[in-house]
């Protein structure tokens, strides 16, 4: 680069760095973006002609950059328009204009083309006459400038850009399906993102109707308030997207973890009692995101109308208010939300009960959107309008819809002021991946789907149990209360409750179908935990459950409600193995609530008895596995099932007092992970080394049992998963033979490795937390771990227990997304007196932090 360049380049810099820090002052985001385009024009026209590029060549501004805005990391595209005789001098000079602009640290996206060339391309590709119809002139001829915008101009044919920008929209709206309300959105890209403003100012002007919002506002297009809201949504947006790039320091419009504290706080945003800073932020840009969605539907049907103009369909009337033209619902006049507010909730109604209406016309969305602020506490109070929203909720069909239909168009946040506290609200806890608006819907479509027959293939059980459970809406009442006071502090499910309460006295809801409504939503955690932190194989703990949800209607709503739940957090958090706990624990309670109690003798006969019925189905006799169950005691026939205990007794039959250590597998009745069973002469650490094996496969343990015979062996059984990984056949053989060498070669314990955290984890970690309570049984305690999950932390643990010279009985592992809730049952002489518990504690407590 020779001096004029090195010049160029440092007063390019110099210009960058002062608009930069002028827009971190509080100087507006129009000033830096145009700022940075005039100072790259400067610098491009300058270069352009040094290299006596404009005599007979146009430099154009394409894009992003034609429009005259820059973001700080944004691509320069830029159009050099040649003539049709151009030489392979004036050809070369165009490569050393782009080298050069390069050299000066821009990212050049560059076209070199003819006047011809370029209406060929536009005719043809809707993406590069997009970007065409932003051209400005940076330097060159005017008439050849003047040329091409004639040329590509008359390759416009305004219906069918408007049909194709439509289709990209979807497509791109597809492509980024619900990350509108994901945790890290997309600013520009995302539903409710920029590029749906430049979407709207594209089919305009390509359809000539205007080329701002001004002009659009002028034409009926927007109104005068409209454009107000599009303009402050369109600079926070703006604002968002500019910020993110100087934290970035690089182009990038997620908004991502890593950068949401930094962007909150250089808009000087703070946390509050209950809510991180970053999740303030994020709440603004979601409902900006949630209003350029509405306004871009009422403006892109304003277009459709002008362009394709349709005889007007003779109104069907409906009832005083609405009207049916065509496919649609309208109303009557732009006045009728003012004569009837009833309206605002009985269109989405309407809809609900007339199948052969397909939406809502834009003139109905915009009157919807403009009387959104006559929902006050007035229109709460009323009886009618009470009524209809639980009309709603009752209706056989289309209540996601109209639900997301509703909180799309701000109605039922207006409706429910404790609602529309949460549109937008994050949750941080590492499993949930929308916000909690999102989710609630999320839970309610789970909940409709098992209503659905042709939904019935998924979770036939949900299905058969909703078609005979009456009154299932209000289930939708429980779901949409059950995290309504997320972001309040305290306990949300208490809180929820006290919520649903209320809404069910003004609702109409009574007696025990009110009580179920406040039961579902205070308890609908408790299911989920006991299945996944208890052992669900002891009667004692599925009594206490049962008289906890007190009868078989209760209990089946909570089962419907928490398996919806726990679908609606992240695809990545249900799995095969949850839903048989989940159903394990249902099917047991249902037995004990009807009358089932069973005395514990009763129990280990009839499960004794049905794995005898088993082994006879082999051939195995009495006499043949005595051997075996003579060392078997209570406790292991309370923990293990009828099947798995025939499983275990086939497997050692001819192996009760060997030398060797057995290890046998098989693939789990859930179809997603591999039973293992270990039996060898108990040894110290064993627990440790197994789970040290494991970790080296990158196996997740999802559940153990530690037993120990009569005899002195151990028999364990585990049950793991590689997330589909490896081939199961041959992920078994390796288990098989790799394990039990592993388990023979006794050498000491190798220290744990501390596994790096994933990124989302570094910014919201769980903070550790280990609580050691007393069982029942007295000797042994319930030792509790809850952490932020990561590479090698269950060996962590069970390495400090080993060194503890603490046993470890039964262990339940429940990784929730990258939130780890891990439950053992422990015993050992290290628990005998305060002092040994508080060393474990802290030895625990300093291997799980990360």
């Amino acid at each position: 680069m020779n001096d004029i360049g090195l010049a160029l380049r440092s007063e390019l810099c110099a210009e960058r760095d002062r608009l930069i820090a002028a827009f971190s002052t509080g100087a507006p985001v129009e000033r830096l973006l145009r700022g940075l385009a005039r100072c790259v024009d400067r610098a491009l026209a300058g270069l352009a002609r040094s290299q006596g590029l404009t005599r007979r060549a146009a430099v154009i501004a394409v894009g992003g950059y034609g429009r005259g805005e820059l973001f700080p990391h944004s691509d320069v595209d830029v159009l050099i328009v040649v003539p049709q005789d151009a030489d392979a001098d004036e050809l070369g000079a165009v490569e050393q204009l782009v080298g050069r602009l390069w050299d000066l640290g821009l990212h050049v996206g560059h076209s070199v083309r003819t006047v011809a060339e370029c209406r060929e391309q536009a005719a043809h590709d809707v993406t590069v006459l997009t970007s065409m119809i932003e051209a400005r002139r940076i330097a060159g001829p005017q008439d050849l400038f003047n040329q091409f915008v004639s040329s590509v101009s008359e390759t416009i044919d305004p219906q069918q850009f408007f049909r194709e920008k439509i289709l990209e929209q979807q497509q791109r709206h597809l492509k980024f399906q619900e990350a509108a309300y994901s945790l890290e959105p997309n600013c520009k890209e995302s539903p409710g993102g920029l590029r749906d403003l430049h979407t709207l100012l594209w089919v305009a002007r390509a359809a000539r109707l205007g080329t701002s919002w001004t002009e659009l506002i002028a034409g009926g297009l927007l109104t005068a308030e409209e454009g107000r809201w599009l303009r402050r949504n369109e600079r926070t947006l703006r604002q968002l997207r500019a910020r993110l790039h100087v934290a970035a320091g690089r182009r990038e419009d997620r908004l991502l973890f890593d950068v949401q504290g930094a962007i909150a706080e250089a808009e000087g945003l703070a946390p509050t009692a209950t809510r991180r800073a970053s999740e303030v932020l994020m709440q603004r840009y979601y409902r900006a995101a949630k209003m350029v969605t509405q306004l871009n539907t009422i403006v892109l049907q304003n277009i459709e109308e002008r362009l394709f103009p349709r005889p007007d369909p003779r109104p069907e009337p409906v009832d005083e208010t609405f009207v049916a033209r065509g496919e649609m619902l309208d109303i009557v006049d732009d006045r009728a939300f003012d004569r009837d507010p009833n309206g605002l909730l009985r269109g989405f109604l309407v809809l609900q009960q007339r199948p052969d209406l397909t939406g809502m016309t834009a003139r109905l969305l915009r009157a919807l959107w403009h009387a959104r602020f006559l929902i006050n506490d007035a229109f709460r109070r009323d009886r009618r309008n009470r009524q209809t929203f639980v009309d709603i909720l009752r209706q056989p069909r289309g209540i996601v819809h109209g639900l997301r239909r509703m909180n799309e168009w701000s109605v039922l946040g207006r409706y429910l002021p404790v609602f529309r506290r949460i549109v937008g609200q994050m949750q941080h806890d590492l499993f949930h991946v929308y916000t909690v608006d999102q989710h609630i819907l999320q839970v309610i479509r789970n909940l409709r789907r098992f209503t659905m027959a042709e939904y019935a293939h998924e979770y036939p059980l949900c299905s058969q149990l909703v078609a005979e459970f009456d009154r299932h809406w209000l289930l939708y009442v429980a779901a949409l209360f059950h995290d309504i006071a997320k972001g309040r502090g305290g306990d949300h499910s208490e809180l929820g409750s006290r919520d649903a309460r209320v809404f069910c006295r003004q609702h109409g809801i009574r007696g025990e179908d009110a009580a179920l409504v406040e039961f579902l939503v205070e308890q609908h955690l408790t299911m989920s935990q006991v299945a996944q932190k208890q052992d669900i194989a002891d009667p004692e703990v599925v009594g206490r459950f049962a008289r906890l949800v007190g009868n078989e209607r209760r209990l089946t709503a909570l089962y419907l409600l928490t398996v919806a739940d726990i679908r609606g957090t992240s695809p990545r958090v249900w799995t095969s193995w949850k839903g048989k706990l989940l159903e394990d624990l249902f099917r047991m309670t249902r037995r004990r609530l009807g009358g089932e109690a069973l005395p514990a003798t009763a129990v280990l006969e009839k499960r004794t008895a049905d794995a005898r019925r088993t082994l006879d189905l082999y051939g195995i006799s009495a006499a043949a596995h005595e051997p075996l169950w003579q060392q078997l005691d209570v406790v292991y026939i309370m923990r293990n099932s009828a099947r798995e205990i025939a499983w275990h007794t086939r497997t050692l039959l001819a192996h009760v007092n060997t030398d060797r250590a057995i290890v046998r597998s098989r693939l789990a009745a859930t179809g997603d992970a591999v039973e293992v069973l270990i039996y060898v002469r108990d040894q110290k650490d064993l627990f440790a080394r197994v789970c040290g094996y494991f970790d080296s496969r990158n196996l997740s343990i999802l559940d153990a049992r530690i037993h120990t015979t009569r005899h002195g062996y151990a028999l364990d059984s585990f049950l793991a998963t590689d997330h589909g990984r490896t081939d199961h056949r041959e992920l078994l053989a390796q288990i098989n033979k790799q394990l039990a060498d592993w388990i023979e070669a006794v050498t000491p314990l190798p220290p744990p490795v501390k596994g790096r955290l994933s990124r989302h984890s570094r910014h919201f970690p769980v903070a550790p937390n280990v609580t050691l309570a007393a069982g029942e049984r007295g000797s042994q305690y319930l030792l509790s771990i809850t952490t932020t999950d990561r590479i090698g932390l269950l060996y962590s643990i069970t390495r400090v227990l080993a060194t503890h010279d603490v046993n470890v009985h039964t262990a339940k592992i429940n990784t929730l997304g990258e939130r780890v809730e891990d439950v053992f049952l422990i015993d050992g002489a290290a628990l005998a007196d305060e002092r040994g518990q508080a060393r474990l504690e802290r030895d625990l407590l300093e291997a799980i932090s990360p």
